[in-house]
């Protein structure tokens, strides 16, 4: 057996919320560089303005990983960094950590959840987690997507951003992409929380494998990749909206019509090898560590309840 062993009681829904949490800021902390390249690869091509054109220019993943380094250092790869934690210790909580209890309350407690059931608390918990947490989304994708070049940087600091951004957008300018956000993140939740959920079912089912780390391992990987495919054009649109100023598009809607005529529907597919390498990478880090921690508060939860 490779890590920590089951536990005979089931994790409580603290141990998920809390575990969720912090197994999702692991993962952030290790695959932040790849999100940072898929935003600006993803902006890339949004304006061809004459101020623009001595802007850097992104090629692949690891050409913007290198280009940002080479003409920002590499500290420029964590921008946004301190946000994308607030936002994974909410974000994550909510939508990883409550996603049992919700497929429990909507199977009204049954242990056999079909399809639907999961489908619904997928939704649920993406469109709450996104309620709880936008701000922090915001503020993450304005600092990922600006250069650190000719003093052009729009926030010095992550309190710095809430406070200007509610300054001269008002508080709804916090919340700004809140309709692409639900919409990406219902298809996120449901994609990638139920595909693992029916993958390591059926690999502990057939007996294909055991309930360890190689099980989580192969599990978060498909989900990462179904994901990925899946919600990437909602993911483009979603960046694009969040990081344009004040009135450049009229709606999400508008920004995806905008994109779909000016560079073609392959726009929506931008950023698709660092999103694919974060995503799945992002959750393989977070499941495995997410699997791990559970057992682990639970272990040390019943040495502190029967210590001798």
């Amino acid at each position: 057996m490779v890590g920590f062993k089951p536990t005979d009681v089931p994790p409580t829904a603290a141990v998920k919320f809390l575990g969720a949490g912090t197994a999702a800021c692991i993962a952030d902390l290790i695959t932040f560089p790849l999100d940072t390249a898929k935003v600006r690869l993803q902006i890339q091509g949004e304006t061809k303005s004459a101020a623009n054109t001595k802007a850097a220019q992104y090629k692949g993943v690891f050409g913007t990983i290198a280009t940002m380094v080479k003409t920002e250092g590499p500290t420029s790869l964590y921008n946004g960094l301190v946000a994308g934690l607030q936002r994974q210790m909410s974000f994550a909580s909510v939508r990883i950590g409550l996603y049992d209890s919700v497929k429990q309350f909507y199977t009204k407690g049954s242990e056999r959840a079909g399809i639907g059931s999961r489908l619904l608390a997928g939704c649920t918990t993406g469109a709450m987690a996104v309620a709880v947490a936008q701000p922090t989304d915001v503020v993450k994708v304005r600092f990922q997507a600006q250069a650190r070049v000719e003093g052009s940087r729009r926030y010095q600091g992550t309190m710095d951003a809430y406070k200007t951004i509610a300054k001269e957008e008002g508080l709804k300018g916090l919340w700004k992409g809140t309709s692409p956000n639900v919409a990406r993140n219902a298809i996120v939740n449901c994609t990638e929380l139920v595909t693992y959920d029916l993958i390591k079912d059926m690999l502990l089912k057939y007996n294909l494998m055991t309930d360890n780390l190689p099980c989580h391992f192969t599990a978060a990987f498909g989900a990462g990749f179904c994901t990925t495919l899946i919600a990437s054009p909602v993911d483009v649109v979603k960046t694009r909206y969040m990081n344009s100023a004040s009135g450049h598009y009229g709606s999400a809607v508008g920004c995806a019509l905008t994109m779909l005529r000016k560079e073609g529907p392959m726009a929506f597919y931008k950023g698709f090898m660092p999103s694919f390498l974060r995503l799945g990478s992002w959750n393989v880090v977070m499941f495995v560590t997410y699997e791990q921690l559970k057992r682990a508060m639970m272990a040390a939860r019943g040495s502190w309840e029967a210590p001798f």
